[in-house]
């Protein structure tokens, strides 16, 4: 009965007439006015010589040609902001806005510079990695790893007052070591950990935190994609970024379990114990240890040869990937859909990546090519404020930008700038601790700046994290519940973040130890 009331329901409007919209036709007016634009543009590059004939009607080659580059700033970052306001996509505003700066401000022939952006990210052979660990991830989640993996951690810590949220932070931290994606960790951990506290009346705000925060630390430990971007746009070592954040990442997993297990210590009603009829004795908890033994395994091999030098990256997520169908095979979840779905959402998600790296280095590249570095360099260090405060400054910057922009699109436009910057302090240590040497400053920044991209994921009101777990999370837990659940992880995060500032050995100790230096 329902297929001939689908049918029967455009009738009245076939009959009537269908009027659009005030919305609907403001949009046929601005696309058709865009259309006009674009095709007198491309009649006076392809048939008029700019410098032989006048245009054909008119032409905007070059108009903003004698811009400064303060005024230029404000146009551009104001028009990206004004173009992600109204739901665009990143990938493309920051090409489009790229592309379309380059010929106002320059001329067609400048637009050559597009394709010596695009053309060395192309061929860069550490970005193979990205699909790679992409799939990997893929393969194990299809494998129900992740579930048998939250079950067994489950079962280890249900008895203790907290052990559900603790179990869920150490899950979601083996999780970044398989899936290196912050969207796929706390969705996933949504999915599976909330329910199971929830239904053990665990308070809600340590459940949603416990899940973001954990969520969030797939962009810290290793295998991080963010991390293997930075290292290619920033030039450093992706087995240096990996081995630096190790122990930052470990930090931060540890100030999440004790918190939670010191507010559940004292308040035992806010994440209440398995009770004993539930429980599992110490020799099933070691032989459920065994279902978790080959992804651990091949977490290990993973890390573990680009820890020691053995392979690099690209050639461990190789690994990595194999490894997973093999993980899979014992499961006996090696089917073709499986190795389908997962190729599949590998494709999306790596064309997403590259497509925002491809717009984002031609809106970048072009603003570094009309001076917008030296600008902003002198911006800032003019403002007179010391190497520590500059630091400071950035990171708040970065905290503000993760507010509104994808975290691929914040490193990308950000980190080019910065960069500069940062290698022309001296970090001496403050409260006369030690500093950082000049040589490790940039493998220091990039971990601060891995730090602080966890922060922006969890940065009410528009943090990726909160809408990642709104979207999975009951209709009777509010938006706001879920933000004030923020706030404390937000608040540890500040703390590791400073943590790594004050101590920088805390970054620097293991690279030193894997791979020498002074």
């Amino acid at each position: 009965m329902a297929s001939p009331d689908i049918e029967l329901q455009p009738e009245p409007m076939r009959r009537q007439g269908y009027t659009p919209s005030l919305t609907a036709w403001a949009v046929i007016l601005i696309c058709t006015v865009l259309g006009v634009l674009v095709l007198v543009e491309i009649i006076n590059i392809a048939f008029v010589d700019p410098y032989a004939a006048e245009p054909f009607l008119w032409s905007f080659q070059g108009a903003l040609g004698d811009i400064g580059i303060a005024r230029l700033s404000i146009i551009m970052f104001l028009s990206l902001l004004v173009l992600l306001a109204l739901g665009l996509p990143l990938a493309f505003v920051t090409g489009s806005l790229g592309v379309l700066f380059i010929y106002v401000v320059g001329d067609q022939f400048m637009l050559n510079i597009i394709p010596t952006r695009i053309f060395p990210l192309m061929t860069n052979y550490q970005l193979s990695a990205i699909p790679l660990f992409i799939f990997m991830a893929s393969m194990l989640e299809r494998a129900g790893l992740i579930d048998e993996m939250f079950d067994v951690i489950y079962k280890w810590l249900g008895g203790v007052s907290g052990g559900l949220a603790a179990a869920t932070i150490i899950a979601s931290t083996i999780l970044a070591a398989m899936v290196g994606v912050i969207g796929a960790a706390v969705v996933t951990m949504g999915l599976i950990a909330l329910p199971a506290m929830l239904k053990r009346r665990y308070d809600p705000k340590i459940a949603l935190g416990s899940i973001m925060a954990g969520g969030t630390l797939g962009i810290l430990i290793p295998p991080s994609i963010l991390a293997i971007i930075y290292a290619v746009v920033a030039q450093q070592s992706v087995g240096e970024l990996y081995v630096g954040s190790v122990l930052p990442g470990l930090m931060l997993s540890g100030l999440y379990i004790v918190y939670v297990s010191i507010r559940t210590a004292l308040d035992p009603r806010k994440g209440p114990p398995l009770p004993v009829g539930e429980r599992v004795d110490w020799g099933t908890k070691f032989k459920l240890l065994g279902r978790m033994l080959a992804p651990i395994i091949l977490i290990a091999v993973v890390l573990g040869v680009i820890f020691s030098g053995a392979a690099t990256p690209v050639e461990a997520a190789a690994i990595g990937s194999f490894g997973a169908m093999v993980v899979a095979a014992l499961h006996g979840q090696l089917t073709w859909i499986h190795v389908r779905d997962a190729a599949v959402s590998t494709m999306k998600a790596s064309a997403m990546v590259l497509w925002i790296i491809f717009g984002a280095t031609i809106f970048v590249g072009f603003y570094i090519l009309r001076g917008g570095q030296e600008f902003v360099s002198e911006l800032i260090l003019g403002i007179g404020l010391g190497p520590y405060g500059i630091l400071v400054l950035m990171m708040v910057i970065l905290v503000f930008l993760g507010m509104f922009l994808d975290w691929v699109g914040i490193l990308l436009l950000a980190v080019p700038i910065f960069i500069p910057i940062v290698n022309q302090l001296a970090f001496d240590g403050l409260l006369g601790l030690p500093g950082v040497a000049p040589q490790d400053i940039a493998l220091w920044f990039g971990v601060l700046y891995l730090v602080n991209m966890q922060m922006s994921f969890l940065s009410p009101p528009f943090g990726y994290a909160l809408f990642y777990l709104r979207g999975v999370a009951p209709k009777e837990i509010a938006t706001g519940t879920i933000f004030l659940a923020a706030l404390p992880f937000l608040a540890l995060q500040v703390l590791g973040l400073a943590v790594c500032v004050l101590f920088p050995e805390i970054v620097l100790w293991l690279p030193r130890q894997v791979y020498g230096g002074g």
